[in-house]
């Protein structure tokens, strides 16, 4: 074992037991051990047992995400402060004056990443359990060599889970080149949609004019492509784990934006015309129907104040003429 693999051994332990849970579940459950649709389930179990581990990091992944850009603002100016000042008095004043400004905010830049790092070790995990049974040899724990024997069989469609894109670009078979691709385009697919939701739905009005928003409409073109270098390098195996847990991540970010939606965002709006029909009242209406009486009370007095003002020197200066 490489270096890297020695590092993962625990958590490849544990990944080795919840896979073979779920293939022993689908076994008893009649369907045969060496079957592709066996391992795809267990796989999709995997997928089930590690997201709802990071619903709560995750979630507060979403927050920080919005916190971030809703300082965005804020942390503009700070930078429009320090402009063109290279000083190292300059940069040590700027850095301090922003991480207060993530402190302020209860954020950090780092906390946005973390579901996906925490991610890629049970990943590059499962990675290494595949790759071992695609070689027809026992895993590190519960992985045996029966297992293995079964993962090495395994197809869907014809095609074997165990093979790769380039494997089957240069020996076929051509089911794995059909199915790798199906993958690939239904995984940049479904990231895609999943940063849509932030970036059409989710925003505040005031945080689409900050270069943070510009920034994330970018990444929302070039991250989901990432996806080509998984779906071409892996075995079909890891690109239904990607896949399901690309899923799993869009009808999450559905239900936090479609509950906790940011404020002045358009889910924001239209989460208050749901419950407005629904007859039931929010704080944040409350606050917002505490907000729209006084403003239109406050311009209806304004002007009349202002007209009477005008209009009551010019009785008295009339009365003075007639005096």
């Amino acid at each position: 074992m490489d270096f890297f693999e020695t590092l993962l051994w625990p958590l490849r332990w544990v990944v080795e037991v919840l896979l073979v849970v779920w293939h022993q579940v689908f076994t008893y459950l009649g369907v045969p051990p060496e079957s592709g649709v066996n391992w795809i389930l267990s796989i999709i179990g995997l997928v089930i047992v590690v997201r709802s581990a990071l619903i709560p990091v995750t979630v507060k992944q979403i927050k920080s995400q919005r916190r971030m850009l809703e300082m965005a603002p804020e942390l503009k100016k700070i930078q429009a402060k320090y402009k063109g000042k290279t000083d190292q008095f300059s940069r040590e004043a700027m850095s301090r004056e922003s991480m207060a400004l993530y402190k302020k905010h209860g954020t950090n830049p780092f906390s946005s990443c973390l579901p996906i790092l925490l991610q890629m070790p049970i990943f590059f995990s499962l990675f290494y359990t595949l790759r071992t049974a695609s070689e027809n040899k026992p895993g590190v724990g519960m992985m045996t060599q029966e297992l293995s024997s079964n993962f090495y069989q395994a197809e869907i469609f014809g095609a074997p889970l165990k093979m790769t894109f380039m494997q089957a670009w240069q020996d076929g078979p051509w089911q794995v080149l059909l199915l790798a691709s199906i993958l690939v385009i239904l995984m940049i697919s479904s990231q895609f949609f999943t940063q849509l939701q932030i970036v059409s739905k989710n925003i505040s009005e005031e945080t689409k004019s900050s270069p943070m928003y510009r920034q994330q409409k970018i990444m929302l073109y070039i991250i989901p492509f990432m996806f080509l270098f998984s779906g071409v390098a892996f075995p079909l195996g890891l690109n239904f784990y990607w896949f399901t847990s690309n899923l799993w991540t869009m009808a999450q970010q559905f239900i936090v934006i479609r509950s906790m939606p940011t404020p002045g965002s358009e889910a924001f709006r239209q989460r208050q015309e749901r419950l407005q029909k629904r007859g039931k009242l929010t704080f944040e209406e409350v606050e917002a129907g505490k907000d729209q009486p006084t403003k239109p009370a406050g311009q209806r007095q304004q002007p009349v104040s202002k007209k009477r003002a005008k209009q009551q020197p010019k009785p008295g200066s009339a009365g003075n003429q007639k005096k």
